[in-house]
Parts: C-alpha cells; structure tokens; sequence
C-alpha cells in the first residue's frame, strides 16, 4: 500500500470508528452503566496518554536532537505546555458542558444542553486529529513507508478509543435530544472534527518542518490536557476506582504495542 492510501486510510478510521461507535445508540435501550463508562473512559485516557508519549513526545525530543544535541527537551516541554495552554484558550471561548461533572465553561451563551455537549467532545476530539496529522506530515517530510506505517499506528489507536467514545457521546444524547437519530449525528459530527483539523496538522508538518518537534509535543500537551481535566473526573473513578484504572492500563498497553508493532 502506498503512503498516500496510508495517509487516506489514518485520516478517515477516526472518523468513521466515531461514527461506528455513535451508531451504538441504536442496539442500546438505555445509557451504559457507571461501570461501563467508567471502564469505556479509563481505556481512551489509557490510550491518548501512551500515544502522546510514545508517538508524540519521543519522537520530538529525537528530532530536535540535531538542532538542539542535549538540550533536545526544550521543544517537548515549551511545545507540550502551549498545547495545555491551547486547550485552556479554547475551553474559555467554546460554550460547553462536561457530561460528567455538569461544569460549564466558555463564553456566556444561550445554548441548550445537546449543543453544549456535543461542544464538549468536539474540543477533546481537536487534539486528536492534530496528533494524526502532525504525525502523517513528519512522515510525508521524512519520506519514508515506514515512518507513514508508525502513524497509521497512532490513527488506530485513536480509532480504538474512539469508538467508545462515540457512543459516550451518543447514548447519553439520547436522553437529552429524546431521538436516537438526532444523537447519532451529534456522535457522529464530534468526531467530524478529526479529519478537518488532521489535515491541518498534516501541511503544517509537512511543510513547515523545523517546527515539528514543536509541533508533535503541542499535540501531546493537549492530549494530555484533556485526559487530566476531562476524561478523568468524567470516569468517577472514586466509585469504581480499579475498573477505571485497569481500563487506563489496557489503554496504554494497546497504544504502546501498536506503536512498538508498526514502528
């Protein structure tokens, strides 16, 4: 398979396991219990913080070393703090809601609750699809299929958790809009966001790419960011604390073996 099928490929999983993953509204009845999304969401922190390590944050501090020799962290960390800080502007400007703790952030709005929800995910879905294309367009700028394979890596593990998290979005929409097909949509159109903003992430890689341990370390940031202020406090891990944890960890192991396996 050539890379432009790979790089088409990675783009498109993570759209379409979200989809997948929304389309569950349709076979459950009700939402699933606190356990389930307790386990759904330990499993897409346990991933989203293997993948910003592994696929994210190494391969910057390795590629600034011809520039930077031993001070080659400085893009990792400036990068990775500007990404937490990027989250931090858009969760101050976004209206939304976080479905697990009822907290609104954003500008003041007259928006209902479907909406601010729907809002919730597409944030957490931005960085997610930057890491996708970053990691594709520092492939497209090295040239080589086996790099464009690694990042295929990383667009699967963000499928795997996507498609739980599809249905995190699209089941509990179900109650709030009362109609299984305007939630789908609203699970399928969060995950909307992840192409668009990977090919954003794929030209500035590509092209600009000096700037790419920056940029990779910027995705790990606020990847990250979002594990720790979303996913999280989402899982209620103080009621059911091992399943959450032991989610976390098969999350990373999936991510840290697919990244192994396809690097």
């Amino acid at each position: 398979m050539n890379n432009t099928a790979l790089t088409v490929i990675g783009f498109l999983i993570i759209f379409a396991s979200t989809t997948l993953g929304s389309a569950l509204v349709f076979l459950f009845k009700k939402e699933p219990s606190g356990k389930l999304n307790t386990l759904f969401l330990g499993f897409a922190s346990g991933v989203m913080v293997a993948a910003s390590v592994w696929s994210l944050l190494i391969p910057s501090i390795d590629g600034a070393e011809s520039t930077f020799g031993k001070l080659s962290f400085i893009p990792a960390a400036v990068g990775f703090i500007l990404g937490g800080l990027f989250l931090v502007l858009i969760d101050k400007l976004v209206p939304h809601i976080h479905g697990g703790t009822n907290q609104e952030e954003g500008l003041p709005n007259h928006l209902n609750k479907p909406i601010k929800l729907f809002l919730a995910v597409t944030i957490h879905n931005i960085p997610e699809g930057l890491a996708v294309g970053f990691a594709f367009g520092a492939a497209a700028a090295l040239g080589e299929h086996g790099a464009f394979v690694s990042a295929l890596g990383l667009a699967i593990g963000m499928a795997i958790q996507n498609f739980p998290e599809g249905a995190a979005i699209s089941l509990p929409m179900k109650a709030a809009t009362d109609s299984k097909g305007k939630a789908f949509l609203y699970g399928m159109g969060s995950g909307a966001v992840e192409p668009v903003f990977a090919v954003i992430g794929y030209f500035m890689a590509a092209y600009l790419t000096s700037a790419q341990p920056w940029l990779l370390a910027f995705a790990a940031g606020a990847m990250i960011f979002v594990v720790i202020e979303d996913l999280i406090p989402d899982a209620h891990l103080s009621e059911h604390s091992h399943l959450g944890t032991w989610g976390a960890m098969l999350g990373f192991v999936v991510m840290m073996t697919l990244d192994v396996a396809l690097g």
